[in-house]
Protein backbone atom coordinates (compact mmCIF):
# COMPACT_ATOMS: atom_id res chain seq x y z
CA UNK A 1 0.00 0.00 0.00
CA UNK A 2 1.35 3.13 -1.19
CA UNK A 3 0.41 5.34 1.71
CA UNK A 4 1.97 2.49 4.50
CA UNK A 5 5.26 2.59 2.28
CA UNK A 6 5.31 6.66 2.39
CA UNK A 7 5.12 6.39 6.43
CA UNK A 8 7.72 4.08 6.68
CA UNK A 9 10.09 6.03 4.81
CA UNK A 10 8.84 9.04 6.79
CA UNK A 11 9.83 7.11 9.99
CA UNK A 12 12.99 5.90 8.95
CA UNK A 13 14.10 9.15 8.06
CA UNK A 14 13.00 11.15 11.21
CA UNK A 15 14.54 8.14 13.06
CA UNK A 16 17.07 10.62 15.12
CA UNK A 17 14.04 12.78 16.21
CA UNK A 18 14.80 13.12 19.82
CA UNK A 19 11.72 13.61 22.57
CA UNK A 20 12.11 17.78 21.99
CA UNK A 21 11.45 19.66 19.40
CA UNK A 22 14.45 19.00 16.99
CA UNK A 23 15.40 20.93 14.15
CA UNK A 24 15.59 19.07 10.67
CA UNK A 25 18.36 21.97 9.17
CA UNK A 26 15.26 22.75 6.66
CA UNK A 27 13.68 25.97 7.45
CA UNK A 28 10.28 25.72 9.47
CA UNK A 29 10.52 21.63 9.63
CA UNK A 30 10.90 20.02 12.99
CA UNK A 31 10.21 16.83 14.29
CA UNK A 32 9.90 15.28 18.00
CA UNK A 33 9.77 11.50 18.88
CA UNK A 34 9.29 9.78 22.04
CA UNK A 35 7.57 10.37 25.84
CA UNK A 36 7.41 14.54 25.45
CA UNK A 37 7.79 16.09 28.85
CA UNK A 38 4.05 16.91 29.72
CA UNK A 39 4.62 20.97 30.61
CA UNK A 40 6.37 21.19 26.99
CA UNK A 41 3.03 20.17 25.16
CA UNK A 42 1.45 22.57 27.47
CA UNK A 43 2.23 25.57 25.24
CA UNK A 44 1.39 28.52 22.85
CA UNK A 45 1.61 26.09 19.34
CA UNK A 46 2.72 28.45 16.35
CA UNK A 47 0.59 27.65 13.05
CA UNK A 48 1.49 24.70 11.70
CA UNK A 49 1.09 21.70 9.57
CA UNK A 50 1.67 18.73 12.39
CA UNK A 51 1.74 15.06 10.57
CA UNK A 52 2.02 11.94 12.76
CA UNK A 53 4.19 9.15 11.54
CA UNK A 54 4.11 6.80 15.08
CA UNK A 55 1.65 6.59 18.03
CA UNK A 56 -1.37 9.42 18.37
CA UNK A 57 -1.89 12.91 19.57
CA UNK A 58 -4.67 14.94 21.26
CA UNK A 59 -4.81 18.23 21.47
CA UNK A 60 -7.17 20.47 23.88
CA UNK A 61 -7.73 24.13 22.64
CA UNK A 62 -10.21 25.79 25.15
CA UNK A 63 -12.65 23.15 25.53
CA UNK A 64 -12.24 21.21 21.94
CA UNK A 65 -10.27 18.09 21.69
CA UNK A 66 -8.99 16.72 18.85
CA UNK A 67 -7.44 13.67 17.95
CA UNK A 68 -5.44 12.30 14.87
CA UNK A 69 -3.16 9.48 14.47
CA UNK A 70 -0.67 8.74 11.08
CA UNK A 71 -4.03 8.51 9.37
CA UNK A 72 -4.76 12.27 9.32
CA UNK A 73 -2.71 15.77 9.84
CA UNK A 74 -3.84 18.42 12.28
CA UNK A 75 -3.95 22.15 10.98
CA UNK A 76 -3.50 25.01 12.90
CA UNK A 77 -3.87 28.42 11.14
CA UNK A 78 -3.08 30.75 13.85
CA UNK A 79 -1.32 30.77 17.11
CA UNK A 80 -3.01 28.74 20.22
CA UNK A 81 -2.52 28.26 23.66
CA UNK A 82 -3.25 24.28 23.78
CA UNK A 83 -3.06 21.24 25.83
CA UNK A 84 -1.50 18.44 24.03
CA UNK A 85 -0.90 14.50 24.89
CA UNK A 86 1.02 12.49 22.93
CA UNK A 87 1.00 8.42 22.95
CA UNK A 88 2.85 5.36 21.34
CA UNK A 89 1.54 3.50 18.93
CA UNK A 90 -0.63 0.05 19.85
CA UNK A 91 2.91 -2.00 19.75
CA UNK A 92 4.52 0.18 21.60
CA UNK A 93 6.93 1.95 18.78
CA UNK A 94 7.29 5.54 20.17
CA UNK A 95 5.52 8.74 19.55
CA UNK A 96 6.88 10.64 16.28
CA UNK A 97 5.92 13.46 14.35
CA UNK A 98 6.87 16.09 12.19
CA UNK A 99 5.78 19.85 11.69
CA UNK A 100 5.89 23.01 8.97
CA UNK A 101 5.55 26.01 10.61
CA UNK A 102 3.27 28.43 8.24
CA UNK A 103 3.86 31.57 7.18
CA UNK A 104 0.86 33.81 5.79
CA UNK A 105 2.94 35.45 3.23
CA UNK A 106 3.84 31.67 1.66
CA UNK A 107 0.10 31.02 1.64
CA UNK A 108 -0.27 33.92 0.47
CA UNK A 109 2.20 33.28 -3.17
CA UNK A 110 0.61 30.39 -3.79
CA UNK A 111 -3.20 31.48 -4.10
CA UNK A 112 -3.21 32.78 -7.63
CA UNK A 113 -2.03 29.89 -8.98
CA UNK A 114 -4.47 27.80 -7.09
CA UNK A 115 -7.72 25.68 -9.26
CA UNK A 116 -11.09 27.40 -7.79
CA UNK A 117 -12.01 26.98 -4.38
CA UNK A 118 -14.63 24.55 -3.77
CA UNK A 119 -17.32 24.85 -1.73
CA UNK A 120 -16.71 23.48 1.48
CA UNK A 121 -18.03 23.14 5.42
CA UNK A 122 -16.75 25.73 7.46
CA UNK A 123 -16.57 24.43 10.71
CA UNK A 124 -16.18 26.64 13.76
CA UNK A 125 -12.26 27.02 14.72
CA UNK A 126 -8.81 28.01 13.24
CA UNK A 127 -7.88 24.12 13.61
CA UNK A 128 -8.80 21.11 12.75
CA UNK A 129 -7.81 17.33 11.74
CA UNK A 130 -7.83 16.08 8.15
CA UNK A 131 -6.76 12.37 6.22
CA UNK A 132 -3.64 11.81 4.99
CA UNK A 133 -3.27 11.68 1.18
CA UNK A 134 -0.80 10.10 -0.79
CA UNK A 135 0.00 13.07 -2.74
CA UNK A 136 0.75 15.09 0.79
CA UNK A 137 2.92 12.20 1.98
CA UNK A 138 5.01 12.28 -1.30
CA UNK A 139 5.42 15.81 -0.77
CA UNK A 140 7.17 15.57 2.51
CA UNK A 141 8.95 12.48 1.70
CA UNK A 142 10.72 14.17 -1.06
CA UNK A 143 10.90 17.39 1.83
CA UNK A 144 12.65 15.28 4.52
CA UNK A 145 14.72 13.35 2.23
CA UNK A 146 17.01 16.68 2.08
CA UNK A 147 18.54 16.51 5.35
CA UNK A 148 20.54 13.59 3.54
CA UNK A 149 21.51 16.07 1.25
CA UNK A 150 21.44 19.15 3.14
CA UNK A 151 23.73 21.05 -0.24
CA UNK A 152 19.84 20.63 -1.74
CA UNK A 153 18.04 22.20 1.13
CA UNK A 154 18.27 26.04 0.00
CA UNK A 155 17.47 25.01 -4.06
CA UNK A 156 14.32 22.77 -3.13
CA UNK A 157 13.09 23.04 0.17
CA UNK A 158 11.15 25.71 -0.89
CA UNK A 159 9.21 23.85 -3.54
CA UNK A 160 8.47 21.23 -1.43
CA UNK A 161 6.88 23.04 0.91
CA UNK A 162 5.25 25.06 -2.04
CA UNK A 163 4.00 21.33 -2.54
CA UNK A 164 2.83 20.32 0.51
CA UNK A 165 0.75 23.94 1.15
CA UNK A 166 -0.74 23.30 -2.51
CA UNK A 167 -2.41 19.96 -1.20
CA UNK A 168 -3.36 21.70 2.88
CA UNK A 169 -4.68 24.12 0.51
CA UNK A 170 -6.50 21.59 -1.93
CA UNK A 171 -7.84 19.91 1.04
CA UNK A 172 -10.87 20.11 3.45
CA UNK A 173 -9.55 22.90 5.71
CA UNK A 174 -7.79 24.84 2.89
CA UNK A 175 -10.22 27.20 3.31
CA UNK A 176 -8.71 28.05 6.80
CA UNK A 177 -5.31 28.79 5.42
CA UNK A 178 -7.02 30.79 2.27
CA UNK A 179 -8.55 33.10 4.94
CA UNK A 180 -5.69 33.77 7.42
CA UNK A 181 -3.28 34.76 3.69
CA UNK A 182 -5.82 36.67 2.67
CA UNK A 183 -5.98 40.36 3.88
CA UNK A 184 -9.49 41.48 4.92
CA UNK A 185 -11.61 38.60 5.66
CA UNK A 186 -12.07 37.51 9.28
CA UNK A 187 -9.73 34.95 10.13
CA UNK A 188 -7.24 37.47 8.60
CA UNK A 189 -8.05 40.18 11.00
CA UNK A 190 -8.83 38.10 14.01
CA UNK A 191 -5.19 36.26 13.31
CA UNK A 192 -3.84 40.15 13.37
CA UNK A 193 -5.65 40.67 16.86
CA UNK A 194 -3.97 36.96 18.05
CA UNK A 195 -0.60 38.20 17.05
CA UNK A 196 -0.94 41.75 18.86
CA UNK A 197 -2.28 39.71 21.94
CA UNK A 198 1.50 37.68 21.70
CA UNK A 199 3.12 40.29 21.79
CA UNK A 200 1.76 42.34 24.39
CA UNK A 201 0.02 40.02 26.69
CA UNK A 202 1.68 41.79 29.36
CA UNK A 203 -0.71 44.60 29.12
CA UNK A 204 -4.26 45.56 29.89
CA UNK A 205 -5.89 45.96 27.13
CA UNK A 206 -9.59 47.28 26.31
CA UNK A 207 -11.79 44.60 23.97
CA UNK A 208 -13.37 47.65 22.29
CA UNK A 209 -9.84 48.72 21.26
CA UNK A 210 -9.19 45.57 19.72
CA UNK A 211 -12.39 45.37 17.99
CA UNK A 212 -12.13 48.54 16.46
CA UNK A 213 -8.37 48.13 15.45
CA UNK A 214 -9.25 45.02 13.10
CA UNK A 215 -12.98 46.77 12.44
CA UNK A 216 -15.43 45.04 13.87
CA UNK A 217 -17.87 45.53 16.46
CA UNK A 218 -17.66 44.29 19.49
CA UNK A 219 -19.87 41.51 19.79
CA UNK A 220 -18.72 40.31 16.18
CA UNK A 221 -15.07 40.54 17.38
CA UNK A 222 -16.13 38.35 20.20
CA UNK A 223 -18.10 35.78 18.71
CA UNK A 224 -15.50 35.64 15.70
CA UNK A 225 -12.51 35.58 17.87
CA UNK A 226 -14.28 32.24 20.00
CA UNK A 227 -15.10 30.22 17.05
CA UNK A 228 -11.20 30.74 15.48
CA UNK A 229 -9.79 30.37 19.34
CA UNK A 230 -12.11 28.15 21.49
CA UNK A 231 -11.60 31.39 23.76
CA UNK A 232 -12.91 34.79 24.16
CA UNK A 233 -9.93 37.22 24.41
CA UNK A 234 -9.79 37.66 27.76
CA UNK A 235 -9.14 33.97 28.41
CA UNK A 236 -6.71 33.68 25.32
CA UNK A 237 -4.77 36.46 27.41
CA UNK A 238 -5.08 34.57 30.69
CA UNK A 239 -4.18 31.66 29.01
CA UNK A 240 -0.77 32.98 27.28
CA UNK A 241 0.12 35.07 30.36
CA UNK A 242 0.11 31.87 32.49
CA UNK A 243 1.84 29.77 30.17
CA UNK A 244 4.60 32.52 30.13
CA UNK A 245 4.63 32.56 33.80
CA UNK A 246 5.34 28.75 34.01
CA UNK A 247 8.40 28.51 31.99
CA UNK A 248 9.94 32.03 33.29
CA UNK A 249 9.29 30.04 36.55
CA UNK A 250 11.07 26.78 35.02
CA UNK A 251 13.61 28.81 34.01
CA UNK A 252 14.80 31.45 35.85
CA UNK A 253 15.52 31.80 39.86
CA UNK A 254 12.88 33.70 40.48
CA UNK A 255 10.13 34.32 43.03
CA UNK A 256 6.18 34.04 42.26
CA UNK A 257 5.58 37.81 42.83
CA UNK A 258 8.30 38.77 40.43
CA UNK A 259 6.92 36.40 37.61
CA UNK A 260 3.18 37.03 38.22
CA UNK A 261 3.87 41.08 37.99
CA UNK A 262 5.75 40.53 34.58
CA UNK A 263 3.42 38.44 32.89
CA UNK A 264 1.13 41.20 33.85
CA UNK A 265 -0.59 40.48 37.09
CA UNK A 266 -1.61 42.96 39.14
CA UNK A 267 -2.51 40.68 42.48
CA UNK A 268 -0.35 37.81 42.72
CA UNK A 269 -2.99 35.82 44.91
CA UNK A 270 -5.32 36.43 41.62
CA UNK A 271 -2.13 34.40 39.96
CA UNK A 272 -2.33 31.57 42.40
CA UNK A 273 -5.55 30.97 41.86
CA UNK A 274 -5.58 31.37 38.01
CA UNK A 275 -1.88 29.09 37.88
CA UNK A 276 -3.47 26.53 40.49
CA UNK A 277 -6.74 25.97 37.88
CA UNK A 278 -4.82 26.32 34.64
CA UNK A 279 -2.26 23.49 35.70
CA UNK A 280 -3.27 21.87 39.48
CA UNK A 281 -0.86 23.15 41.58
CA UNK A 282 0.39 26.28 42.97
CA UNK A 283 3.13 27.52 41.66
CA UNK A 284 6.14 26.38 43.44
CA UNK A 285 4.86 22.83 44.10
CA UNK A 286 3.89 22.85 40.24
CA UNK A 287 7.71 23.53 39.29
CA UNK A 288 9.24 21.44 42.13
CA UNK A 289 7.22 18.40 40.44
CA UNK A 290 8.57 19.60 36.64
CA UNK A 291 12.18 19.95 37.91
CA UNK A 292 11.70 16.53 39.74
CA UNK A 293 10.82 14.85 36.44
CA UNK A 294 13.35 16.36 34.03
CA UNK A 295 15.83 15.14 36.48
CA UNK A 296 14.61 12.21 36.93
Amino acid sequence: MMVQRQLDELRNLAAHASNWRTETGIPRVAMVQGNIPAHALAAVYESMVNLILTGSKSMTVGERVFHYDPASYFVMSVDLPAIGAVHPSSAGAPYLAVSLTLEPQRIAALLHDLPPAAAQCRPEGGFSVAAVTSELLDAWVRMLRLMKTPEDIAALAPSYEREILYHVLKGPHGWMLRDIASPGTMMARIGDAIRWLRHNFAEDFVVESLAEREAMSVSAFHRHFKSVTAMSPLQYQKRVRLLHARTLLLGRQQSVTFVAQEVGYRSVPQFNRDYFRAFGLPPLKDMAQLRKAING
